[in-house]
């Protein structure tokens, strides 16, 4: 139904849209009311807040139409159209009203066939103006359920530094996510197995915004589940992989680092699912990348025989683990940050602690973007033996 207020000092204009709009009205298409004065429009405006159109004379007493044009624009209801009608003479005021904002205006004598054709034109304006909030209030509703979603994915990350007391005299922990929309697919994890062994996840979901989320909660929940019950890193990889691959949607994977790591000895036996390799900073300085994996990333196929590998951090050695959203940050002119760089970095990271290296790469990559528009989720997690 389209609802119309005619504002008019003519009385005989009440009867005259009534009667040839009469078939409109009684099917319910038009629902027409009736004000004298610009002031009575105003009143009838308030009581009827879901008026659609109005057709307004330009002369009238106590608020002429120009007057009560402005102050429906006030309102700031852009559903809401005004078609202004006066005398063909008038064409002065008509041009004012227009430059003012009127939808479109007649001229009296009424040509009643060309109001209902103006009426229809401003119809579909107001269709499609009320679609258009309506697609904004969902959008301002998801943004916000958005933002909430980011607020719930990172709860679930540790983020309390240092987050093991007892042994923070032998290892030094240190992460951070930064995603690159509202929600992001990188994760990372640390989590105790016994008293002598920490299990520690780097990972990055395929895909991008609410799905990699989704599949990132999944996978999260999947290593942690399995990961507290074995200090098999193979066992954990292949399990969780197994699971996830029967839920796997959309083709999605992720590709991660999975370690179990010794506190006594600093042995680490990991399995690396098809992420890029972490770097390996000696108490010498010297910076070592880790062997290239030939295992597939996890999620794509039930029973694959995942492999695992092993290595030593020594007293006073650094791992470094992220994601590729670190390597891959590129600048204005899409230069990559790179491999390069970040050796170079962790190269002067001598004696660094783990948060002041996580610092670091962060710094350095977000220097090199340099306002470029971040287009990965950059994740980092260092993990250093005292």
């Amino acid at each position: 139904m389209i609802k119309i207020l005619s504002v008019d000092d003519e009385l005989d204009l009440e009867l005259l849209l009534t009667q040839f709009f009469r078939r409109k009205i009684r099917k319910g298409e038009y629902e027409f009311y009736f004000a004298h004065n610009g002031l009575e429009a105003m009143q009838m405006l308030l009581q009827h807040p879901d008026i659609d159109i109005v057709l307004s004379d330009i002369n009238m007493p106590e608020m002429d139409g120009l007057t009560l044009l402005k102050k429906i624009k006030d309102r700031n209801n852009p559903a809401l159209k005004v078609v202004m009608v006066s005398a063909y003479g008038e064409m002065s005021n008509i041009r004012q009203a227009m430059n003012n904002g009127a939808f479109d205006f007649a001229t009296k004598p009424i040509d009643l066939d060309d109001l209902q054709r103006t009426i229809e034109k401003a119809k579909e304006e107001i269709d499609f103006v009320k679609q258009t909030q309506k697609e904004h209030g969902q959008l301002v509703d998801l943004k916000a359920d958005l933002s909430l979603a980011a607020e719930v994915q990172l709860a679930i990350l540790p983020c309390e530094f240092p987050p093991f007391p007892d042994i923070v005299s032998d290892v030094d922990i240190h992460a951070t996510m930064k995603p690159a929309k509202d929600v992001g697919g990188d994760f990372y994890d640390f989590f105790r197995i016994d008293d002598d062994h920490l299990g520690f996840v780097m990972a990055d979901v395929s895909g991008k915004g609410v799905p990699a989320a989704l599949f990132m909660t999944m996978s999260y929940t999947l290593l942690r589940f399995t990961g507290t019950k074995s200090l098999n890193p193979v066992s954990t990889v292949s399990d969780s992989n197994d699971m996830l691959s029967k839920e796997s949607f959309d083709s999605m994977f992720v590709t991660l680092f999975y370690g179990v790591y010794n506190i006594s000895t600093g042995e680490v036996r990991y399995v690396n699912a098809g992420h890029n390799p972490p770097y390996l900073l000696k108490a010498d300085d010297s910076v070592n990348v880790l062997p290239k994996s030939n295992n597939i990333c996890m999620g794509v196929t039930e029973g694959f025989p995942y492999q695992e590998s092993t290595l030593t951090l020594d007293k006073g050695d650094t791992l470094v683990t992220f994601t590729d959203g670190v390597t891959e940050a590129c600048d204005p002119s899409n230069n990559l940050y790179g491999e390069e760089r970040l050796e170079a970095l962790l190269a002067t990271q001598e004696g660094n602690t783990a948060e002041q290296i996580t610092s670091a790469i962060n710094n350095a990559v977000n220097q090199h973007a340099n306002g470029a528009e971040q287009s990965d989720d950059i994740t980092i997690l260092v993990i250093k033996r005292k």
